[in-house]
């Protein structure tokens, strides 16, 4: 295999709160965690990824791979891309995950059996691991909220009792609350494990439900977060509930969020919403020197060079060509009016009031759009939610058809639009990562959004001459905040072509170079390999 060194990217970065920096200063040195890892072991270790989303495997994993979609949100683009460049960098990588026949497109037992047959054929050794149940068999979608406590045990019966005696593994990377009992079983065994929060959410469930669903937790009983002090085993089963998410934390060696401000944020205090008992095991982790951020990253196919999408492709070098015939392609698909100067301001978001911040757009954006009415200003919303009916309200009240379109979520149009757009819109309340603002700059579709969560650690504002920055951020979580960062963005649009052009040019190579998952990888492997303390690819351990 090719030496290669991939480094972890900085432009981006963000200083930790100063009570953080001073106690980690004085924990680096001592914890085992934070120990540099003896590379002098040259054995590949092998790492299980268990994930109740995943929305494709990498080619050469299995015959299976372009078949799987099991899909709700984000984790699965991510699941999926983190997977397949762990396996191209040469990391010993297996997946667990529920076998959601109907939604592989297997119905019928005997083909599903005989595609499993050739996989195991086709390699060495079995890298993929479907947890077996009836529950999952049926299934039309990933999350069922009548069935959400049963699936998730499961398939954690599933990966405790069968897969990790199968696979054996080195390390387990779990992902969310529907994982979180796997830690604590882990750690009977003396398996190392990685926690990945992708959000907040979690569930409870009394030890009585847990055990009758086949997972033997009175072998691991002690290293469940239980949400009242449990006296004893038998006293605990069946009055006191465990947190799925919180027992993730508690019992995991290191737990990572998908972004380091949104860590910190929750462990500040700085959102109400977080449960008491996540907050406090997350900061035990921090105090501790056992968490961290590691961004997400969009998914590869995320490329207006390379779009499967679109029929207009175009790089950093011939954008405004590129971008000018998508706009009129947009616009055109939309019913906005034919205007090539037009700004067009850009929503992907799903229509989450309670998150996303659409009613900040709404309470501002009639008068927006009028105020630049000389500039023929656009708006294109390509997303569904709650709110969506709130936008077609008000487009009919004011008669903003063509200039204001508001489309139920397509993924094609959704693309078309990162490429015909000139401003994407994300004022999040809150935002554990984020992916939009990472994939619109990609597309030459300039960020504007609230500084929060894995926001701060991406899009940072832009300098007065376009030299640094790579978007437009607002502090203050409100209309106005949100209406003086169109403002600055609008200002942008309007410089000399030369300068415009020069730092859109920029932001597009940078976004290309930084935003990916090779970056999320590494950052993984390094994580991985400091938990281990030895290598876990050859390649990597310059990271």
């Amino acid at each position: 295999m090719t030496k290669k060194s991939y480094r972890l990217p900085t432009l981006y970065l963000n200083p930790l709160p100063s009570f953080v920096t001073q106690y980690l200063k004085t924990m680096s040195k001592s914890h085992p965690n934070n120990k540099k890892p003896d590379l002098s072991n040259k054995r590949k270790s092998r790492i299980l990824v268990v994930t109740p989303e995943i929305t494709y495997l990498p080619s050469g994993m299995g015959n299976l791979d372009q078949r799987m979609s099991a899909k709700a949100g984000g984790m699965a683009d991510v699941s999926a891309s983190l997977v397949k460049a762990l396996y191209e960098q040469g990391a010993d990588v297996h997946v667990a995950i529920p076998n959601y026949r109907k939604m592989f497109h297997t119905d019928m037992k005997e083909i599903f059996d005989r595609e499993v047959e050739r996989i195991s054929s086709a390699l060495p050794e079995k890298r993929i691991h479907l947890a077996e149940d009836r529950i999952f068999y049926r299934r039309s979608k990933v999350y069922d909220l009548a069935e959400n406590h049963n699936t998730a045990l499961a398939f954690q019966r599933e990966v405790i009792n069968n897969i990790i005696p199968r696979v054996q593994p080195d390390l387990i990377h779990c992902n969310d609350w529907m994982t979180g009992l796997i830690p604590a079983a882990a750690k009977r065994l003396g398996i190392p494990c990685l926690f990945t929060c992708h959000n907040i959410h979690s569930e409870r469930l009394t030890m009585a439900h847990i055990e009758d669903k086949g997972i033997d937790a009175a072998d691991f009983w002690h290293n469940l977060y239980f949400t009242e002090r449990p006296d004893s085993y038998e006293e605990a089963r069946d009055s006191k509930p465990v947190d799925l998410l919180a027992t993730g934390i508690f019992a995991s060696d290191h737990v990572n969020s998908v972004s380091t401000t949104f860590l910190y944020e929750v462990v500040e205090g700085k959102h109400s919403f977080v449960p008491d008992a996540i907050r406090r095991e997350l900061a035990n982790k921090v105090y501790a020197g056992c968490a961290s951020g590691i961004l997400n990253a969009p998914d590869e196919s995320l490329k207006p060079y390379s779009d499967p999408y679109l029929e207009h492709h175009f790089n950093a070098d011939n954008f405004q060509e590129g971008k000018a015939i998508n706009k009129a392609l947009l616009q055109k698909k939309t019913g906005l009016k034919q205007n090539p100067d037009a700004p067009i301001l850009f929503w992907p978001s799903r229509l989450d009031p309670m998150q996303k911040g659409c009613q900040l757009l709404a309470d501002i954006m009639y008068q927006t759009v009028a105020d630049y009415s000389e500039l023929g200003l656009q708006v294109v919303i390509v997303a569904s939610g709650s709110f969506s009916q709130h936008f077609k309200d008000i487009v009919a009240l004011h008669g903003l058809e063509g200039t204001v379109a508001v489309c139920d979520f397509d993924e094609g149009l959704s693309r078309l639009a990162y490429a015909g757009s000139d401003f994407m819109l994300m004022p999040s309340r809150f935002e554990p990562c984020g992916l939009p603002q990472m994939v619109a700059p990609k597309y030459g579709s300039i960020p504007i959004v609230h500084d929060t969560g894995g926001i701060h650690d991406t899009i940072h504002h832009m300098h007065y001459d376009g030299k640094l920055g790579n978007g437009f951020r607002f502090e203050h979580y409100s209309p106005t905040g949100l209406r003086w960062a169109i403002d600055e963005a609008l200002k942008f649009y309007q410089w000399d072509d030369d300068t415009k052009k020069s730092a859109i040019k920029r932001i597009m190579k940078e976004s290309d170079e930084f935003f990916n998952h090779q970056t999320t990888a590494a950052a993984y492997i390094e994580r991985y390999e400091k938990i281990l303390g030895r290598e876990v690819v050859e390649t990597l351990h310059n990271v």
